[in-house]
């Protein structure tokens, strides 16, 4: 489990359809440890002062940004929540939902407004004021719709993290609020009733 606070902005020094190879300032990556790289949770397998490397599957490679990075890109890195740790963010499993497509880039005041066009297999989990996770990094949902949502962001999380970097037509990794498709399931499993205030007063 992740946070969603970005801890590092790492380089990727090589990658393949099934490694990747990441410098960063993190210095307490151990054999076997969980790693969030732009969302996606790796495991470290090789370790070298300042590098660690992963691999991943063609179903990772498939449903997310991996097969869009080459070297020297830049990835948000955050290493796995402790128990002792606060949760700064919301809760991310690293386990990315699917890819949305930056529409527009904003700077509105001192704060910067981005649009993101996705399908319903990402909105239909998306609501006003909650959470999802963009390239691993929390953020709260300003504004939804059948075409997509749009989030305001804040100049500490724009300037470090790789959101800075971004401009309309890139694609980022989503992944959203887990307890909407807990939720999504509870309801389904309930039959044709769907979900109802007295459920979740029993819950």
């Amino acid at each position: 489990m992740f946070t969603g606070i970005i801890e590092d902005i790492g380089i990727v020094k090589s990658i393949s359809s099934s490694e990747i190879v990441i410098e960063t300032k993190l210095g307490d990556i151990k054999v076997g440890d969980s790693v969030s790289v732009n969302g996606v949770c790796l495991t470290a397998v090789h370790i070298l002062p300042g590098v660690f490397s992963a691999d991943y599957s063609p179903n990772t490679d498939k449903l997310t940004t991996m097969s869009l990075l080459k070297q020297n890109s830049k990835v948000n890195l955050e290493r796995a929540l402790r128990l002792s740790s606060r949760l700064g963010g919301h809760i991310v499993s690293g386990h990315v939902d699917a890819t949305a497509k930056i529409s527009s880039v904003e700077k509105v005041g001192g704060f910067y407004k981005l649009k993101f066009s996705a399908g319903k297999n990402i909105t239909n989990y998306c609501v006003d004021k909650g959470s999802i996770a963009i390239d691993g990094i929390s953020l709260t949902l300003a504004a939804v719709n059948e075409a997509g949502f749009e989030i305001f962001i804040i100049p500490e999380t724009f300037n470090n993290t790789i959101l800075k970097l971004k401009k309309a037509g890139d694609f980022v990794n989503v992944e959203t609020d887990v307890f909407a498709k807990y939720l999504e399931k509870f309801s389904k499993n309930k039959g044709s009733e769907g979900l109802t205030l007295e459920m979740l007063k029993n819950f």
